[in-house]
């Protein structure tokens, strides 16, 4: 699977060449909102569409309204909300959204457009994009990492930044790793897995989905010769020092938002010890290592515990402090169990 901008553009690309095309893109909100800003739709002229920009209240009225003819012109800003448009269904707490409407005809120029946006995505490019309403497009170039994306209306136009997806590497094929991977790919991440051990590649790889980037390498090599942006994620959940000792002595000279080890309290402490001794980690580096990883949501299976791993990971992402970041095992016993 696909993170859901991928898709959307992706459909797009896929549409452009044959059908009239609306690009949809939600550019601010006002109090609560489902979607945040950069969450794209595209709409066929045919009412076929792809991807959200409401999480359901407003696409309905929109698309009745673009088919018959309401959103003519090459851009144009409108608002459902507050003084706009009024949607089918109302927004959650009186809140309003700001949406850039792009209407594209089908031929060559479309195709292009929407290939140069999916590319960048799929490649974790950031584009700057600068629409002068009511014209098309007239600047779309790629910039240095964003993680958020943001958006300036202003003498007639609007400037954006359409922010790359973060992006999650982890470290070593586990069963809780193959459960990561999967969520990381479904939450949007550019999903990255690096496994040299070939008896693990061969049993775990076939059960990771698609668009989970495998590399076949020593993870703390592959950290060493490729690096990270700041909106990266690293993960070791192997339980294998040899492994993960190692991924993180390079992970920690990173600059990644997060990086996590599996494993119990008491084997936790102890590779921090060795990292300490062996590894030339220094003390003031180590509190950027969460282990245990994850949130305390009293997990004990594989995909349990990926998804508090992965939540406290999109807490962290999201700038909220973790209140706990202890999850599991908390016994040997319990380490043990999820070894198998």
């Amino acid at each position: 699977m696909q993170s859901l901008d991928l898709q959307v553009l992706k459909a797009g690309l896929e549409w452009a060449q044959t059908h009239e095309i609306w690009l949809c893109t939600v550019i601010k909100t006002y109090g609560s909102s489902p979607r945040p800003p950069g969450a794209m739709m595209v709409l066929r002229s045919d009412g076929l569409h792809m991807g959200s920009l409401s999480g359901g209240c407003v696409e309905e009225n929109f698309i009745r309204r673009a088919r018959q003819n309401e959103f003519q012109a090459a851009s144009q800003l409108i608002r459902y909300g507050d003084g706009g448009h009024t949607p089918d269904v109302s927004l959650p707490c009186g809140g309003s959204l700001g949406i850039l409407v792009e209407r594209l005809e089908a031929g060559d120029k479309s195709s292009s457009y929407f290939l140069q946006m999916y590319e960048a995505f799929r490649n974790a490019t950031a584009l700057a994009k600068r629409v002068t309403l009511p014209y098309p497009c007239d600047a779309l170039t790629a910039i240095d990492y964003a993680c958020q994306t943001h958006a300036r209306i202003e003498d007639g136009g609007i400037t954006m930044t359409l922010a790359a997806p973060p992006r999650l590497v982890i470290c070593g094929l586990s069963s809780v790793a193959v459960f990561c991977a999967n969520f990381g790919v479904t939450l949007g991440y550019e999903t990255i897995v690096c496994e040299h051990r070939e008896e693990t590649f061969i049993s775990h790889a076939p059960l990771l989905s698609e668009g989970v980037r495998l590399i076949k390498q020593f993870p703390a090599k592959y950290l060493e010769l490729e690096g990270c942006h700041a909106a990266t994620a690293i993960l070791s959940l192997t339980h294998d020092p040899r492994i993960d000792d190692l991924a993180l002595m390079e992970a920690v000279r990173l600059p990644a938002f997060y990086i996590g080890a599996m494993g119990s309290r008491i084997n936790s402490q102890k590779r921090l010890e060795r990292l300490i001794t062996f590894g030339d980690v220094s003390p003031e580096q180590l509190p950027r290592i969460h282990a245990p990883v994850g949130m305390d949501i009293g997990s004990k299976t594989p995909a349990e515990i990926a998804l508090s791993v992965m939540a406290d990971i999109v807490r962290h992402k999201n700038g909220l402090a973790a209140s706990s970041t202890r999850t599991y095992p908390v016994t040997e016993e319990d380490e043990r169990t999820i070894s198998l």
